[in-house]
């Protein structure tokens, strides 16, 4: 087993009277990509900043590459590549050159970074817009174009926070591409995400925080197998409410270890999906959707079907 390349120990953070990170532990090891997953509030951008020494902890401790954060915060740093969720690319510089005056941070030469950033905007997917400016790029491109420019120092960890948001599905799966590509080369990722897909798809380990604790931690089939039942019953249409509330429907319900709703749909879960499919198969009324359980649904099982704003 390698050794973590970055570790966290019993971080806090408080803004006001308000704990944002409450004691947070967690580890990342070469080539995994751990996910870090939670509701608005539940306190994912301010562990990322606390990582990249932009915001101190109140307590605890951070260590990445055998050195301290934040007392050696440039050396980490140099050795970290990051995307954020908000479009930080200069809009007066082409692709490339948005790539040389980046590299220009971490100390590189116009000569010793021209060799790669053509390979940079090949694996970006970007080649044929190395002279376009970021203005003339659609929201995927800008995106891979943030990952290229995350990658200009080598980095051996990338931290990602949200990036495929406000992306379309081609634009998503050619980024999941690029980051598992990545992940072969063996870089480690930490990646924070809304959507349930792409932790399951990328990460081989799972933290979910809410309210800024850790509330669980695992490979995202064994946290699902741990927490949920296997089949999931989906019920909607006119008078499935019906199905959750009325004393009529109760020996249905009986039949699932636990029952859901969420808007105008009933969620059944259960061990044996054959009995609440059988008793439905007479409501021509109602439509049904029989499904193994994912990771949206240990999600909202751990955090809760409410919606919260932001902030």
């Amino acid at each position: 087993m390698d050794s973590p390349l970055f570790e966290c120990h019993h971080l806090v953070k408080r803004y006001g009277g308000v704990t944002v990170v409450d004691d947070l532990s967690f580890d990342i090891s070469p080539g995994e990509c751990l996910g870090v997953i939670g509701p608005n509030g539940a306190g994912k951008t301010t562990t990322i900043r606390m990582c990249l020494g932009l915001t101190a902890p109140d307590s605890g401790s951070i260590t990445a590459f055998g050195l301290d954060m934040p007392r050696d915060a440039l050396a980490i740093k140099a050795q970290l590549g990051v995307v954020s969720q908000m479009d930080t690319l200069d809009p007066d510089f082409s692709c490339a050159e948005n790539l040389l005056v980046y590299s220009r941070y971490f100390g590189f030469s116009r000569a010793q970074i021209a060799p790669r950033i053509p390979q940079l905007l090949d694996f970006a997917a970007l080649a044929h817009k190395a002279h376009a400016k970021p203005g003339e790029l659609s929201g995927g491109m800008k995106r891979r174009l943030s990952l290229a420019r995350a990658l200009v120092n080598n980095p051996r960890l990338l931290m990602l926070d949200e990036p495929t948001t406000g992306l379309d599905p081609q634009a998503r799966h050619l980024m999941w591409e690029r980051l598992q590509a990545l992940l072969q080369q063996r870089k480690s990722i930490l990646l924070t995400t809304h959507f349930m897909d792409e932790a399951e798809r990328l990460c081989s380990r799972l933290l979910v925080l809410d309210h800024g604790k850790k509330i669980a931690e695992g490979r995202p089939r064994q946290l699902i197998e741990q927490h949920l039942e296997p089949d999931v019953v989906e019920v909607y249409g006119h008078g499935a409410l019906a199905l959750a509330q009325d004393e009529v429907h109760a020996p249905l319900r009986a039949l699932a270890a636990r029952v859901e709703v969420s808007g105008e749909t009933v969620f059944f879960y259960t061990a044996q999906a054959m009995p609440v499919l059988a008793a439905l198969s007479e409501r021509h009324d109602l439509r049904t959707l029989h499904r193994p359980a994912n990771l949206e649904d240990l999600f909202l099982k751990l955090t809760g079907r409410q919606i919260r704003e932001d902030g």
